[in-house]
């Protein structure tokens, strides 16, 4: 599916959002919950700072679209996120049954960068999100967000 005027709007939420995060000290991610209205449900950031590694916003989404969202509105939700979902943050969101996923940049890409910059790599493998939920729809990455996201990774990542 092509990316849409609204699909930038809200990825561009999910841009600040990581914005937000690294001004925290923590890891830039954001993500953003959607219905089939284009109505903002849920957004968070990255919360990981502390020490609990699962403190993704993807992972917090589904969590709470599993506490207030019924099964049946679940799938016609849209999932922004800045950065592709890691593998646990894939099966969540497929096990709580979430729409379709728009990301700014990959998981690949990201891991890319990382090793351009001699930093360590993830500690879990780098799969795209339909190698662990092949059924959820994905669109990304978007090349108008690699740069500003590349510069958020390159500020919490870069030795």
């Amino acid at each position: 599916m092509a990316i849409s005027d609204s699909d930038l709007r809200h990825l561009r939420k999910c841009v600040d959002l990581a914005r937000e995060a690294l001004d925290d000290g923590d890891e830039p991610f954001g993500s953003v919950l959607v219905d089939y209205t284009g109505a903002t449900l849920f957004a968070d950031r990255n919360r990981v700072k502390d020490g609990d590694a699962t403190q993704h916003p993807e992972f917090a989404i589904a969590r709470w679209a599993a506490e207030h969202l019924p099964p049946q509105r679940r799938p016609r939700t849209t999932v922004y996120t800045s950065g592709e979902h890691c593998p646990m943050c894939s099966a969540a969101h497929a096990w709580v049954g979430l729409g379709r996923i728009v990301y700014a940049t990959s998981s690949a890409q990201l891991s890319g960068w990382l090793g351009e910059w001699g930093a360590p790599p993830a500690p879990v493998a780098v799969l795209p999100i339909t190698a662990v939920a092949p059924g959820i729809e994905v669109d990304g990455p978007v090349p108008e967000l690699e740069e500003p996201m590349k510069e958020l990774y390159a500020a919490k990542f870069r030795p």
